[in-house]
């Protein structure tokens, strides 16, 4: 993951030249047969929409067996894996292999800043819709824009700022949640928040902090996979590299969550406890350990588990490994086997338009539960399944629908529009 010493052939790059990107989309601009579309971080993206689709409508965990596992494993772990392919798709956009400077450097970063007020924009849309989904957009769009001034950075320094950030700001974020949690400055800081007034929300707090996704832990994520984009990912040694840099770090990260609440005496009590008797065993991987700020007390062993989102470090380490093994593997695939990429074509065209199909998602919940209130299935039990089904087939057949008349999906080529101004910069 760290190895830059090898830039990106003239070949490669003339494969991403044509790939002008949105931020959730590698080269949305691509037209669907080009050879210029990085097919195996589109079938990556696929995946991780399906994971997202399956944390949403799918069944519980709770019932068990292989489809308990698939559903266990999407929880968390999809939503990284978009985030560490929303920094890839940034340093595209920014210039890959080498970062654009001047004037086509300052209209790329014009651009990104124009997609990123959209995005916060879409996000707070949807999150009035007023659904169960924690939109993830507002969040994405405010760590594009503080990322941004990193792009030039190499492969080795943009890793290490991921992995110190892995390593630091998981303690700040948990000082700052417990002084919210203690204190009435966030209240004090929202009231005076023009994002909160305008949203209805918690503006700033809640994107840098309380939130799902707090940027203050996400950002190594973002920072990850602009790391791996400055990568040489035509070369199987980088690709094997990078599977075992994922492999290594899922080892770290949820072996060693599950070793700390072994040998820290009292562990598992106390998360326990302050979780309301949640399965503090299963911490170390499971988020069936459910969330204990906002209680009375956050116990400060709550920094050693692992499930998703728990915001610690040995959750950043292993859902980011988890992230990188699922993308090496997509882009060895896409290298590698003809076949079994064409085969999942349709998972890479719904990756290729991750935008519109994530927005569609949280709109067709909305229309399903708020408008025409059709009852919800028992995610309890296996019936919840052919709802998700459902979601996975819709998302399969537009996308391979469109994509074979148009260049962009609905919402990429909107958000392609809106930031032609850009242009106009000097």
């Amino acid at each position: 993951m760290t190895d830059e010493g090898s830039p990106v052939p003239p070949r490669a790059a003339l494969r991403e030249a044509a790939a002008v990107p949105s931020p959730l989309s590698s080269a949305a601009a691509s037209p669907p047969t080009s050879q210029g579309r990085l097919i195996g971080v589109d079938l990556a993206r696929g995946l991780a929409v399906f994971g997202m689709y399956a944390v949403h409508v799918g069944p519980e965990p709770s019932v068990g067996g292989p489809v308990g596992f698939l559903m266990e494993a999407a929880r968390g772990r999809s939503a990284t894996l978009f985030g560490v392919l929303a920094g890839f798709s940034l340093v595209i956009i920014m210039g890959r292999p080498r970062p654009r400077r001047g004037r086509a450097g300052r209209r790329a970063a014009a651009r990104t800043v124009l997609r990123s007020v959209l995005l916060i924009a879409l996000g707070y849309a949807l999150t009035a819709l007023d659904t169960d989904i924690d939109v993830i957009l507002s969040f994405y769009g405010l760590l594009f824009l503080l990322l941004l001034p990193l792009y030039r950075l190499r492969a080795r320094t943009l890793a290490l700022l991921a992995a110190a950030g892995a390593l630091l700001m998981p303690q700040i974020l948990y000082a700052v949640r417990v002084a919210l949690d203690e204190g009435s400055w966030g209240d004090a800081l929202v009231s005076w928040d023009p994002l909160a007034r305008i949203t209805g929300t918690d503006g700033f707090v809640e994107l840098l902090f309380t939130g799902e996704y707090p940027v203050l832990t996400w950002a190594p994520f973002l920072l990850a996979g602009m790391a791996v984009a400055r990568l040489d990912l035509s070369r199987p040694r980088i690709r094997s590299r990078l599977a075992l840099t994922g492999a290594g770090l899922a080892v770290l990260g949820y072996g060693g969550s599950w070793l700390a609440l072994r040998l820290v005496p009292g562990a598992t009590g106390l998360i326990a406890s302050a979780t309301d008797g949640g399965s503090a065993s299963s911490a170390w991987w499971s988020d069936t350990v459910g969330d204990p700020y906002g209680a009375a007390s956050t116990p400060l062993s709550w920094l050693l588990v692992a499930a998703p989102h728990s915001q610690s470090t040995f959750s950043l380490f292993g859902s980011t490994g988890v992230a990188l093994v699922v993308l090496a593997v997509c882009l060895a695939v896409a290298d590698r086997m003809p076949r079994l990429t064409r085969a999942a074509a349709p998972v890479a065209a719904v990756g290729s338009m991750a935008l519109t199909v994530y927005a569609l998602h949280v709109v067709a919940l909305w229309l399903l539960t708020d408008v025409l209130y059709v009852p919800a299935a028992d995610s309890d039990t296996l019936a919840a399944l052919p709802m998700l089904l459902a979601f996975i087939a819709g998302a399969l057949l537009l996308a391979v629908l469109w994509s074979a008349r148009f260049r962009r999906g609905p919402l990429e080529y909107l958000l392609h529009v809106a930031t032609l101004p850009a242009r106009r910069v000097r």
